[in-house]
Parts: structure tokens; C-alpha cells; sequence
């Protein structure tokens, strides 16, 4: 059997919850007879255009604003902003023992964010934003499709 997904959201309410536990009986029922079946409940990952959409902002923010690394005032890439934003939204550092004794700053994987975590961390570079003046290019502004959804 290959992977079945399907959305309960919220503002379907009770109904909606009523309608996908008939559902999943129903498919649960079928497949039971070929073997184990794992059902799984999460939440909603990211969407490609959530994603776009951050590494544009993440893209801005690297034209325009300076990072302190290693205690000099440079240039970093998008790569390193996202560093500083998601270290920023977990309000933690984790650091690591390097190979040969230095030490390595983890961050934190935004391709494992669910759509919420990645609509806080996206208002959270617009703040950073507005408080220093970064001008957002197009693809910066655009809202994704579902990101109301997201919340």
C-alpha cells in the first residue's frame, strides 16, 4: 500500500474530525487484510512556496545587512542568515566539538519545520527587516498560497 495523506483542518470542526476517522476506518479496514498498517498523525510541513519565499527574504537580508563572524564585520550569504534566524526562533545555540578542536554552531533545519514554525520564522525576518530598513525585493513579498493555513 503506498502513502495516504489527508488534511483535517481545523475550521472543519467536529464534522470534519467525524468524516476523516470514517475515512481512515474505511482505508484501515481495506488494507488491514494484506498486512500491518502504520497510521500516523502530524502536522502540515512547510510548503514549497513558504520556502520561496524564505530563502528570497533570507537572499534580502544578505544584500543589505552585515553579519559579525568571528568578530569581524562581513558579508554573509543566505545560508548564514537562516543560521542566525532559526538559531533566533528557538531562542537556543547548539554548538558542537569540531574535528580538530574548534567549535561549530548547529542550526536548525527548516526543511523539518512544520507550516507554522515556518511562518514564525518568516514574521520573524520581516521584523528584523523592519526594524533595519531592509527593502524586500518581489519574491520577498509574495504571500504564499496557504499560508493563512499556516497559523
Amino acid at each position: 500500500m503506498s502513502k495516504v495523506e489527508r488534511v483535517i483542518r481545523a475550521a472543519d470542526g467536529r464534522d470534519g474530525v467525524h468524516y476523516a476517522i470514517e475515512w481512515a476506518e474505511e482505508l484501515i479496514s481495506k488494507a488491514i487484510a494484506a498486512g500491518d498498517v502504520l497510521m500516523v498523525l502530524t502536522r502540515p510541513k512547510r510548503t514549497d512556496d513558504q520556502n520561496r519565499k524564505m530563502w528570497a527574504m533570507l537572499r534580502d537580508v544578505a544584500r543589505q545587512r552585515p553579519l559579525v563572524i568571528n568578530g569581524e564585520r562581513v558579508w554573509g550569504d543566505p545560508e548564514d542568515w537562516k543560521d542566525v534566524f532559526t538559531a533566533a526562533l528557538k531562542r537556543e545555540t547548539r554548538m558542537a566539538q569540531g574535528l580538530d578542536g574548534g567549535v561549530v554552531m548547529l542550526g536548525m533545519r527548516t526543511s523539518r519545520m512544520r507550516k507554522d514554525q515556518l511562518s514564525e520564522l518568516i514574521e520573524l525576518i520581516y521584523a528584523y527587516g523592519s526594524e533595519w530598513g531592509v527593502n524586500w525585493s518581489t519574491d520577498a513579498l509574495h504571500e504564499p498560497i496557504d499560508n493563512r493555513e499556516a497559523a
